[in-house]
């Protein structure tokens, strides 16, 4: 075995990769602080085909070194749009039809094991602060609360982290590749 090098990697361009269709799901940072973090979920959005990539309140945009930093050029493949008010958007995209997950820890939440996505369904991922986590009223009012089950001391994922885990799995539950 082998690693492949960089042009075994059928990579896509920048402008092959914003003319193919993405998967029925966007990305909703609210709050993040981490710049850092911002920029590993521009490369998470590009990796697993996010529609959009919406940054809320005050979520740091692009450009930033920072951010470009760690985003390794997602910044520019991915779309992406900065809207200061999360529960604003979430009441937005629902109305679109999009169901409005919060990735949280709460009380009657659903083991992301446990998560179906419903076919034909558009998903809005919401993630938020590395300290206080997603706001309440996006909790109280979302469509699901999803939870990645933890089994150690901290029960505490970075959002980087958490991001790729919830974009892996869906994608798991919704294609056939």
């Amino acid at each position: 075995m082998r690693k492949l090098a960089l042009d075994e990697l059928n990579r896509l361009s920048v402008d092959q990769f914003k003319t193919v269709p993405k998967f029925p799901y966007c990305l909703i940072l609210d709050d993040i602080r981490s710049l850092n973090n911002v920029g590993s979920v521009f490369r998470t959005a590009d990796a697993f085909r996010a529609e959009k990539l919406y940054l809320c309140g005050i979520t740091g945009q692009p450009p930033h070194r920072d951010i470009t930093k760690t985003a390794l050029g997602a910044t520019e493949s991915v779309e992406w749009l900065y809207e200061p008010d999360v529960m604003a958007l979430c009441n937005r995209l629902r109305a679109e039809g999009w169901a409005v997950v919060a990735i949280e820890q709460a009380e009657g939440s659903t083991s992301l094991s446990d998560f179906t996505p419903a076919p034909n369904k558009r998903y809005a991922f919401v993630f938020g602060n590395e300290v206080t986590g997603v706001a309440d009223t996006v909790v109280q009012q979302a469509d699901q609360v999803v939870e990645i089950p933890q089994f150690g001391t901290k029960h505490s994922l970075n959002i980087a982290v958490t991001a790729g885990i919830v974009c892996w799995d869906f994608l798991q539950k919704t294609t056939k590749a």
